[in-house]
């Protein structure tokens, strides 16, 4: 059943020279030890994590580098037929997309007071008085928690105000994981690819 068509407008990013249409395309995404150490972290304190989801993530990201894409199939100027589109912004399949990403979200969290993981640069941490906001980012699926629940709503509204996204409530699955957090602790389980490993 399809719920709703979706187009995205992708760039050829194979066609990319690098030193002239990009210069790095390196940008941090959480490895899923660090992932384990922060739910173990998050249990022991007494709180439970959120997920949050950006929608259309590279395409908040700004470029650098002069880009320029063909009028894509279909969608061709009849006047200006010889002309080409200069992006301001990154395109999904461009190779720089995913830093251009993280930059803009890094420096969103920055200026909103967060403080960066000198080693996990995929971890921010925000204090107001006595309470501790946690944010751990995977590429554009967010984990966040803390022990104050208006700390995590004010952050969920700066987030939305910022960019398109969802808050998709306590997190349950990420990279993998199924995760059940409760009173009596956090479990982590991958009870779900148990059919899919018995059938290889």
């Amino acid at each position: 059943m399809v719920v709703r068509n979706k187009a995205r407008l992708v760039a050829q990013g194979f066609c990319q020279k690098e030193g002239i249409d990009y210069e790095e395309t390196f940008a941090p995404v959480a490895r899923l030890e660090a992932i384990r150490v922060l739910l173990a972290f998050v249990a022991s304190k007494g709180f439970k994590l959120q997920q949050m989801d950006i929608k259309s993530a590279f395409l908040n990201g700004f470029i650098e580098e002069e880009v320029y894409v063909r009028q894509p199939p279909g969608f061709e100027s009849a006047r200006f037929s010889d002309r080409v589109y200069k992006l301001r912004k990154a395109l999904y399949g461009l190779k720089q997309a995913p830093r251009a990403w993280y930059a803009r979200l890094k420096s969103f969290l920055l200026k909103s007071g967060f403080v960066m993981g000198s080693v996990d640069k995929t971890l921010f941490l925000l204090s107001r008085g006595g309470d501790t906001l946690i944010v751990k980012i995977y590429v554009d699926d967010i984990i966040l928690g803390g022990l104050s629940h208006a700390l995590v709503s004010n952050f969920a509204e700066q987030m939305s105000r910022k960019f398109e996204m969802s808050l998709m409530g306590e997190l349950q699955f990420f990279l993998g994981l199924q995760i059940k957090q409760g009173l009596e602790g956090t479990f982590v389980h991958q009870a779900k690819y148990k059919g899919h490993t018995q059938k290889v």
